[in-house]
């Protein structure tokens, strides 16, 4: 077992410079968490959420307890989070190494800057603009792709605006 105490992990990715391991997960109403994995660690779920019950919004344990690893950033309410990449590509040089994540319930791309393990800007892109965003990713080309959830859903490329 490498960590535990996740609930509903959606998305994944090393970071590009340091190797570490970031993570996002659902949380239940409320509360989806993005997290700093490391060995041994436990990150809470289902003692510890920010999130709460759907049927009547009762808290689901509390937001600390000794030994729970805390989230580096919880939103509430939820996006609902889904794939999520590490911008690594050359089209874009002011997002370098930024983190993307998709979601379903806002239908938008969250760029999130990191410096260490803190985040410290966040920007929403394309909101209800695609659809529900599935996954990011950095195509070889050096620009973003977008997958969107849905029947007639689609793959869309991101280009600098020239």
């Amino acid at each position: 077992v490498y960590s535990y105490g996740h609930r509903n992990q959606q998305g994944m990715a090393l970071h590009p410079q340091t190797g570490a391991v970031w993570q996002h997960e659902h949380g239940p109403h409320g509360g989806d968490e993005l997290n700093l994995v490391e060995p041994g660690n436990n990150y809470g779920w289902p003692e510890v959420s920010y999130g709460d019950t759907y049927s009547d919004q009762t808290p689901i344990g509390g937001t600390e307890a000794p030994g729970i690893t805390d989230p580096v950033k919880y939103w509430d309410p939820s996006p609902a989070f889904s794939g999520m990449a590490f911008y690594e590509g050359d089209a874009f040089p002011n997002w370098q190494n930024d983190l993307f994540m998709g979601a379903l319930a806002h239908a938008k791309v969250l760029r999130v800057e990191l410096d260490g393990q803190e985040v410290t800007h966040q920007e929403e892109l394309l909101r209800g603009e695609l659809g529900r965003i599935r996954d990011v990713a950095t195509g070889p080309n050096g620009h973003l792709y977008l997958l969107t959830d849905s029947p007639d859903g689609g793959l869309f490329r991101l280009e600098p605006v020239e």
